[in-house]
């Protein structure tokens, strides 16, 4: 027993006039409903009515609609008889060999079983009961997940354990209709005039476990983001990077519960709300932030301002005090400080060998606008230049 094609595209009006049992979707389905019985139609588009047909039997030549973004799945005496993958009009045939049980449409079945599976044949008049269920195969919006406390997880940039509260939603999708329905869809669901499958639906406990092995994972997701060098290993792309935070999530609870190949769901988007880290967090990441402002091409470019400065108190206020003072501006850390105070044999330019603080014999800063541009001249080599400023500069 099976479907055959019978159109594609919009309703004909042959196929319309034709007709015994005529069965489509519902109507008032929302965007986060999963699964829901088709129904009978009684009349189409006007074109008649049928009276002869009856409850959860599907009569032989019926006909059925799959619109785009659907699968349907059969089900008689509790066991799924067949599958459409592919949107268009089918026509029931439970005694035709040409008759399938399974279409491969939108490349979610690898191939098809031409074949009826013979398993029943009643002539057109089945003695048990059938019914037919839609499954919604789009984006499944407004999945929520958060947390009441602080989750924890190690952090590779921060090089540490890293707390926050956090909320978003995330948009799932059915990717194996025959997984989701045998191994996931509770029973009572998959009944005659069975209330739809909604994951919105507060009643539904299917729904809320999904939410609750979300949040038991999110320590792993966030783990997985900012400690996989692909995503840069840092924290504040998480909420801009919808795509790249859902892989995470979906790959920790798929290790955890298996969710695409025991349930046939999959995670595709993430959005990301709110992160309220807690107070150790705040103050590591504001850490964090100074020393990135001050890394690279900005760290020199603040050096030699405080180069600048020191030199220009100096100026100003004469003697060793001035120097002294451009010596603690120039220092990154206690470094430079430290050498001063070990070299007391007339080679530190700031102490004599007696310990006084005395002019120094050359400019620090004169030297290193000559030695940039000796390295300008292509004379020495960036190496050679960087030893001497930091040996100019006492770091």
């Amino acid at each position: 027993m099976g479907f055959i094609k019978a159109f594609t595209g919009a309703l004909s009006g042959t196929f319309a006039d034709q007709w015994k049992d005529f069965y489509g979707p519902k109507q008032g389905i929302t965007g986060t409903t999963a699964l829901f019985q088709a129904v009978p139609q009684g009349t189409n588009a006007g074109r008649g009515s049928n009276t002869k047909g009856s409850d959860n039997i599907i009569t032989n030549g019926s006909k059925i609609i799959v619109p785009e973004g659907m699968a349907l799945i059969t089900i008689q005496d509790g066991q799924i008889t067949g599958m459409i993958a592919e949107p268009g009009g089918f026509e029931y045939r439970s005694d035709d060999p040409n008759s399938k049980s399974m279409f491969a449409g939108d490349g979610i079945l690898a191939s098809t079983i031409s074949e009826s599976w013979n398993r029943f044949k009643f002539g057109g008049q089945p003695g048990s009961e059938q019914l037919a269920f839609y499954v919604n195969l789009k984006e499944i919006p407004n999945n929520k997940f958060g947390t009441q406390s602080e989750i924890y997880w190690d952090d590779a940039y921060l090089n540490t354990q890293v707390g926050a509260i956090t909320r978003g939603t995330y948009t799932l999708k059915i990717v194996d209709p025959l997984l989701f329905v045998k191994n996931f869809v509770p029973t009572s669901y998959l009944q005659p005039n069975a209330r739809v499958f909604d994951f919105a639906d507060m009643d539904n406990d299917a729904g809320n476990q999904l939410f609750s092995e979300v949040v038991g994972t999110l320590s792993a997701a966030f783990a997985n983001y900012t400690n996989d060098p692909s995503k840069g290993n840092r924290i504040a792309k998480i909420q801009a990077d919808q795509v790249g935070f859902a892989e995470s999530l979906s790959k920790a609870v798929e290790d955890a519960y298996q969710w695409k190949t025991d349930r046939g769901l999959e995670i595709v988007k993430t959005a990301i709300l709110a992160i309220e880290y807690d107070e150790d967090t705040k103050a590591l990441l504001s850490d964090v932030k100074k020393a990135d402002a001050l890394s690279g091409g900005r760290g020199n470019s603040f050096m030699q301002q405080s180069v600048a400065r020191g030199m220009q108190s100096a100026g100003e206020n004469g003697g060793g005090s001035g120097m002294a003072f451009m010596g603690m501006g120039m220092q990154a850390g206690a470094g430079a400080m430290q050498g001063m105070q070990q070299q007391t044999d007339g080679s530190n330019p700031f102490i004599n060998v007696a310990g006084a603080t005395s002019a120094p014999q050359t400019d620090p800063y004169e030297e290193i606008k000559k030695a940039k541009e000796l390295l300008d001249a292509g004379i020495i080599t960036q190496e050679e230049f960087e030893a001497k400023k930091k040996s100019l500069l006492g770091i």
